[in-house]
């Protein structure tokens, strides 16, 4: 359809191969002087828009469109034209005026040559794109600009990039959000939770907090909007998420947080415009706060950020002196004192010598998107993926997410869920609601083959062969091989939902993954646990007993989503807890490693509370005989009690018990009962 207008337009535009140019004077106008009179006062405003700059080209799009309807035949109001539709949101709406406007007169300056380039690119005709980009690259080639040599020689290769993609688009589904996210203003920049539950993006809408008009951009000051789930699947009707992290100032967001309390936004009120975070204390959030020194720099550009899943690395965008290209991307971890370190540029591998920007790390922990206008780009930004190798250390080749997710025209700001089935960005579809539009793109993997004239029926008979249409296997959509772990967490007996911390352990390694708390007015809690580690979860409360769970998923595991709802137990005698990360080997009662972190948990809860004395015991399921379960459950309860006693906790305090396959908590019919009743619990006996 775009092509198809452009190519119309163009015929309506240009009223034959030799068109003479028309100037707006009283000799070609002799019977319409009042016509003329009012043309020459819209071109003359159109023009005072025209010199203030790019910001205010679409402004003088308007006069010049008045002007051009009484004298279409003007060479240097064609081009003028062009140039302004191509630095506005319709930028498709250049080409014909260009094309007429040379038509009108071969020796215009040769910039048309680039604009006309550039206006062919957008349409993906990119052979005519190249030979325009070659005739203005002739004209520049020996000039003393190496940045506009490099701005040719960057664009002819995104040409022979979009070729290729063209012809090989991939399969999506591309839809615009709807009404209850876009206006007619504009959106961008949207980020979401690792579930998909929220929505918080960027918008320059006249009701933003302030209400001012940037006068460089000529358009509203960025404020930040935010939209939750519903039931049904839509989104809410978004709104303005508020002070304190909206002001009078341009507040744009950036990077939100897997369980989406931690938030990280740009402002631009000083220094070029900094990286500052907020954080969600039940439903209010704080006041911003300059993520520090280490990550924002004295008059350079900090433009966008986002968290690790597990909050400890910030990945952001910087214009600052020492990287590769304009905007590079570099990666800050976490220290114990809560600040930010020394910042990394993540190098040459993900970083051109063009500008990288709209950095997203995926909740998998090692997959990267973000935009480039270097690597394989076909025009402008385009979205790429890298995926970090833990062992190598080495970040893959970037690969293009391909057509017709990237265009010709810029694309920034993708974030796609933690399935890996949906992802979120900006752009201009034949529907959208007036200028920029979020829109959701729906991968829907590779295309289902055919397969006809199997080898059996053509063995049937060569005379007459019998044609038979075989539906071939289902492909499956590649999803992310990842979990994600939420719910609530809330008082066993008053059902309150409560304020706890949930650590995340690697079993294996004995390593503190990453700690966090519940939100404080919901009780809700959310976590995404990357395939191939066997984790430990303990969520922890004073006056509380501790609840643990255990995830050991496997390397080839599938996307699967799972709401856990923990109850914690308070620390009162007969209380008891089920110990889901202790771990003995087969059929003995050998405590494996993976056990330590879970072992020191509980060593910690009898140094708080030194007057605590519990009954640790051992329950195996109905295999094996009733002798043989006992005497396993009483050794296993036993290990647990004498490596508390090593570790120093007095043996007074301490109670062993087994109980065999006597206290089932769930049927020995199944693999999964049976994994229930193999545990090892605790009970309070006294306080």
């Amino acid at each position: 359809m775009l092509k198809k207008y452009i190519v119309l337009a163009s015929i309506f535009l240009v009223s034959g191969l030799f068109a003479q140019n028309v100037e707006f004077d009283k000799a070609n106008f002799k019977d319409d002087k009042d016509g003329l009179k009012t043309a020459k006062d819209n071109l003359k405003t159109g023009d005072d828009f025209y010199a203030q700059g790019p910001g205010f080209y679409r402004d003088a799009i308007t006069p010049y469109e008045a002007a051009n309807k009484f004298n279409p035949n003007n060479a240097d109001l064609n081009y003028k034209l062009g140039e302004c539709y191509l630095a506005s949101m319709f930028k498709y709406k250049a080409l014909p005026y260009l094309e007429k406007a040379i038509k009108l007169n071969p020796s215009l300056d040769p910039y048309i040559h680039f604009l006309l380039g550039k206006a062919y690119h957008l349409d993906m005709q990119f052979d005519k794109a190249v030979s325009e980009y070659g005739q203005y690259q002739r004209t520049v080639m020996n000039g003393s600009d190496p940045y506009v040599v490099q701005e040719i020689m960057m664009r002819l290769e995104q040409c022979a990039n979009g070729k290729k993609l063209v012809a090989n688009p991939i399969r999506v589904f591309v839809d615009n959000m709807g009404d209850n996210i876009n206006t007619e203003y504009n959106e961008y920049g949207a980020v979401i939770s690792a579930d998909e539950s929220v929505l918080v993006f960027t918008a320059r809408r006249p009701n933003s907090t302030g209400g001012k008009i940037d006068p460089q951009l000529n358009e509203n000051f960025e404020d930040i909007y935010i939209s939750y789930k519903q039931p049904d699947g839509s989104w809410s009707k978004s709104k303005n998420i508020g002070e304190p992290i909206n002001s009078n100032d341009h507040d744009a967001n950036s990077g939100i947080s897997n369980d989406g309390q931690r938030f990280a936004i740009y402002l631009g009120k000083s220094n070029g415009g900094d990286l500052y975070e907020s954080k969600l204390t039940g439903d209010i959030w704080s006041k911003p706060e300059s993520m520090g020194k280490n990550i924002n720099t004295k008059d350079y550009h900090e433009s966008s950020a986002c968290y690790s899943p597990d909050g400890n690395i910030l990945y952001f965008v910087s214009d600052k002196p020492g990287g590769a290209g304009d905007h590079d991307i570099y990666m800050s971890k976490l220290d114990e004192k809560g600040n930010w370190g020394d910042a990394v540029n993540l190098g040459n591998v993900i970083n051109t010598q063009y500008s990288e920007e709209g950095v997203y790390m995926h909740p998998d922990g090692k997959t990267l998107y973000f935009s480039s206008q270097g690597h394989s780009s076909m025009g402008g930004f385009d979205i790429f993926k890298s995926v970090y190798n833990e062992k190598t250390k080495v970040w893959s080749k970037p690969e293009n997410l391909g057509y017709p997710v990237n265009t010709t025209d810029d694309d920034v700001f993708f974030v796609i869920s933690a399935s890996g089935r949906h992802g979120y960005y900006t752009s201009m579809g034949t529907d959208s609601r007036g200028l920029r539009d979020l829109y959701v793109v729906t991968f829907l993997g590779e295309e289902k083959q055919v397969v006809l004239n199997n080898e059996d029926n053509l063995l049937a008979s060569v005379a007459a062969p019998i044609k038979e249409v075989v539906v071939a296997p289902v492909v499956e959509v590649k999803e992310a091989q990842l979990t994600i772990l939420k719910g609530v967490i809330t008082d066993a007996l008053t059902t309150k939902v409560l304020e706890a911390e949930v650590e995340i352990v690697d079993n294996q390694a004995n390593v503190v993954i990453a700690t966090f708390k519940s939100n404080s007015a919901t009780g809700k809690y959310l976590v995404s646990l990357p395939a191939g580690k066997n984790y430990g979860i303990a969520v922890k409360k004073e006056g509380y007993l501790f609840h643990s769970e255990n995830f050991d998923i496997p390397s080839t595991a599938a996307f699967q989503t799972v709401e856990k709802d923990v109850e914690l137990k308070g620390l009162k005698v007969g209380s008891k807890i089920v110990l889901k990360n202790i771990f003995f080997d087969l059929d003995k009662a050998t405590l494996r490693p993976e056990s330590t972190a879970e072992l020191n948990r509980l060593i910690k809860l009898m140094a708080d509370v030194p007057t605590l004395k519990i009954e640790l015991s051992g329950h195996t399921d109905s295999q094996g005989s009733d002798t043989y379960n006992q005497a396993l459950s009483e050794k296993r309860a036993k290990a647990v009690v004498d490596y508390l006693t090593n570790a120093g906790v007095s043996a007074g305090r301490l109670v062993s018990a087994g109980y065999g396959e006597t206290q089932p908590i769930s049927t020995n019919e199944t693999k999964e009962g049976r994994q229930l009743n193999r545990r090892t619990e605790f009970k309070v006996l006294s306080l």
